[in-house]
């Protein structure tokens, strides 16, 4: 018998050792959600070498500390299905009008045209090299191929070319559209 009491150690959790996973992923969770949206797209805009470290390291302290001193794989199992929930009841919640603005954050306008919103560029903390960056993995080679760069409120950056005028609608909810210029537009 004493095998299978070694057994449960690994793989089972208590009553309380199973609260105390489930508030501890739910505290963890909400707190990642409020640093991302505090910080803003910034942080989930690109992965280099070391963000990448950093997200693994994280990873592990927040299954760590939501696990507690001595993981299991029940505790890990219930601490999965909380986070899971968790990210429904939140989509749930962001699918609603009076409840998104609250989650994500706006997509925001960071070139209009061929001109940088340096305004907008210091507040992200983005560099315009970061962005150049972002504008050549586009295909775009010169500043006037530019229509607009919009950062997304999932980090990525969409660049709209000249060409085609663009359709007001695309750009509702988009912060400082109002400062692209009437030609890149079309006519409702």
């Amino acid at each position: 018998m004493g095998e299978l009491d070694g057994l449960w150690d690994y793989i089972g959790i208590t009553v309380p050792g199973a609260v105390a996973v489930v508030v501890a992923t739910v505290v963890l969770y909400l707190a990642f959600v409020a640093l991302t949206r505090l910080l803003g797209q910034r942080v989930l805009m690109s992965l280099s070498n070391f963000d990448l470290i950093v997200v693994i390291v994280l990873g592990a302290v927040l299954g760590r500390a939501a696990l507690g001193q001595t993981p299991t794989m029940a505790g890990g199992l219930i601490a999965l299905l909380t986070f899971f929930l968790l990210e429904r009841m939140l989509g749930a919640l962001g699918a609603r009008p009076q409840w998104e603005r609250l989650i994500s954050n706006r997509p925001v306008l960071l070139m209009a045209g061929p001109t940088f919103q340096a305004d907008q560029l210091r507040r992200h903390r983005i560099s315009e090299a970061e962005l150049r960056s972002r504008l050549r993995q586009a295909g775009i080679r010169h500043d006037a191929e530019v229509a607009a760069v919009v950062l997304e409120p999932t980090g990525a950056v969409s660049v709209l070319r000249v060409g085609e005028l663009i359709d007001p609608a695309m750009l509702a909810g988009v912060e400082g559209r109002e400062r692209l210029p009437r030609e890149l537009l079309r006519r409702s």
